[in-house]
């Protein structure tokens, strides 16, 4: 490898570390860890890009970076109920992949693949599914184009950017030539662990898609680096606005000051703080999850000494079509005004 093959996003994609021989060499493991290890792929896979491995601290078991993309035996050790469909988004699939809860717009899983599967995924239950076909995202824009309720598609997956550039450019514009679809959204994690990725021919790609917006994933102040700034500049740039959307993650970024941290790294390189999700009760992901009190305490302390712009709202993701439910905090309850 020299720097050229460093910078290549596909170089990237091709050499992500894969198997459990591979990341128990890097880790430096014991066997008993490769047979814990070996004991987690099974139900769940895993893929990191050598990119967003570099980031992690060597030794460091509790790194936020590490936390995200190794298999940990928790993920089929330990339990607080968690389910496989926590959002129960099957049952509000007309046709596989498409996802319609809410009249005025839709979601699309138009793939399965990921750079990198990130642990505490709310869609761990697909990760062994197939890929997309060109039959599925045709059925995908029929649906859409007979449904003059929606105006927004948000484009998803698995992430949309690990499809040929060709077809995802092709499948945009069929959804931008329907009438009634006023904008476009994509939600890609590839600024935060394959920055590569955001080159500018696919920045020109998503440009001629305009009114397009790009939500992105940064959990931790450690993925911000000058590559993931400068991926999000060139979308910036080319008049993208990008938007963040954070999991709050026990021992990644459940603590005031490095939400903090998070949030003022994130306005610098214009980023907007959009949603911090509470995690949702995803089967295998149960040991990310903080008691939302501890994070509403949280959040109400960086509203109150937090600049406006870098403050995002904190949700609870509710299934049945319920919505995002706003996790208020109660800072008016003690004031003397209100009396």
């Amino acid at each position: 490898m020299d720097e050229a093959d460093w910078q290549n996003w596909r170089w990237q994609y091709r050499n992500r570390i894969r198997t459990e021989k591979r990341l128990s060499e890097l880790l430096g493991e014991m066997p008993e860890d490769v047979k814990l290890l070996r004991a987690v792929i099974r139900t769940y896979p895993f893929s990191i890009t050598p990119y967003y491995f570099s980031l992690i601290r060597n030794q460091d078991f509790n790194d936020p970076v590490r936390l995200q993309c190794v298999p940990d035996s928790r993920e089929i050790s330990f339990s607080l109920g968690g389910v496989d469909d926590p959002l129960a988004e099957s049952r509000d699939m007309p046709l596989p992949g498409l996802i319609h809860r809410y009249a005025d717009r839709c979601l699309v899983m138009v793939t399965q693949r990921c750079a990198m599967y990130c642990r505490h995924c709310n869609r761990k239950r697909l990760w062994t599914k197939g890929a997309e076909t060109s039959s599925s995202l045709q059925s995908m824009i029929d649906y859409v184009a007979a449904s003059p309720g929606i105006r927004e598609v948000i484009v998803s997956g698995g992430d949309p950017l690990t499809m040929p550039e060709s077809v995802l450019d092709k499948f945009l514009g069929a959804l931008h030539a329907i009438p009634h679809v006023e904008v476009l959204r994509i939600g890609s994690r590839m600024p935060v662990v394959l920055p590569m990725r955001i080159t500018p021919s696919l920045v020109r790609m998503l440009r001629k898609h305009r009114p397009l917006w790009f939500n992105t994933q940064f959990n931790s102040p450690r993925e911000i680096t000058p590559e993931s700034a400068a991926a999000c500049e060139r979308l910036v740039d080319a008049g993208i606005p990008v938007s963040n959307q954070s999991v709050l993650l026990r021992g990644v970024n459940d603590d005031y000051e490095t939400m903090r941290e998070l949030l003022y790294g994130l306005q610098r390189i214009s980023v907007r703080p959009y949603y911090l999700f509470h995690c949702d009760p995803v089967r295998g992901a149960d040991h990310f999850r903080v008691d939302l009190w501890k994070g509403m305490e949280m959040m109400e302390r960086i509203s109150r000494q937090t600049s406006g712009l870098c403050v995002p709202r904190y949700v609870l993701d509710v299934p049945g079509g319920k919505g995002k439910m706003p996790l208020q905090t109660f800072s008016l309850l003690n004031e003397s005004f209100l009396v």
